[in-house]
């Protein structure tokens, strides 16, 4: 886990913007947000790119404020120059109990990924948030295997230099049942955690420092409440498709990829 100020990521997002007063809300919405350090908005393209140490998320909820069509389409190292894609992943996250999310990775360094993403459905408090061994959900999440454990430690907190690498510690949900979560870590790789799985627990993580039997193993965050295999997606400026050829629909006729709060 990082321990210095937050690392800034660059997020790029097509936007539907018809007109100049289009171009001109979403300005406005950014503008001045602590958190946003700049931002570039091309109506022509109907791109949006913004650096930031916020959620991918909370930027998005930002924008949509304006009342315009967002979708996320791509993840990357923040800065001017032309960063240098390292790799990213996203997991829909959904469970039995209704719990639906989105959590995404990118690689910003070599030694630093960024892991962000929106849960809802989830019971107020912590909660133990953690990479699984396997992406296999035929079970649903009780199939996804123990935490990512490469170097057989024991389990423990994300600040801990003995830890499974899965161990990602706890995010917390509000009085609303969400969690929007922003996390550094420096013992994550994207190219080591692809094909695996992500997944919630219904209670918090004790990071390994509590008496029960199953701290040293799971944190005894209790049972799986959501979970989605983790996949490669596109780095930023890597996804241009305006049009699908599978199906004939534009990108505007297609769903958003973040879940918007009307589909949790």
């Amino acid at each position: 886990m990082a321990d210095s100020s937050p690392t800034v990521t660059k997020i790029e997002f097509a936007v539907k913007m018809t007109c100049g007063s289009c171009a001109d809300k979403v300005k406005s919405a950014l503008e001045g947000v602590d958190g946003i350090k700049s931002y570039s908005v091309d109506l022509g393209e109907e791109r949006v790119v913004v650096d930031t140490v916020l959620a991918s998320g909370r930027v998005q909820e930002l924008i949509e404020t304006t009342g315009l069509k967002t979708i996320l389409r791509g993840h990357g190292s923040g800065g001017d120059s032309q960063p240098e894609h390292l790799g990213a992943a996203v997991a829909m996250m959904s469970g039995s109990n209704g719990t639906k999310g989105l959590t995404r990775f990118v690689q910003v360094t070599r030694e630093n990924c960024v892991i962000d993403g929106t849960i809802d459905g989830l019971s107020p408090g912590l909660h133990g948030f953690h990479i699984h061994e396997f992406g296999d959900l035929s079970n649903g999440c009780n199939s996804t295997g123990d935490h990512f454990n490469p170097y057989n430690r024991d389990h423990g907190g994300p600040d801990d230099e003995n830890r499974h690498i899965g161990d990602l510690g706890n995010v917390i949900a509000n009085s609303d049942g969400r969690a929007t979560f922003r996390i550094e870590d420096s013992k994550i790789k994207v190219w080591d955690i692809i094909g695996r799985a992500v997944v919630i627990h219904e209670g918090e993580d004790d990071l390994g420092k509590g008496g029960h039997p199953l701290s040293k193993k799971t944190g005894n965050s209790g049972a799986r409440v959501g979970c989605g295999i983790i996949a490669r997606s596109a780095g930023l400026f890597q996804n241009t498709k305006k049009y699908c050829a599978c199906d004939g629909r534009i990108l505007w006729e297609d769903g958003p990829i973040k879940p918007t709060a009307s589909q949790l």
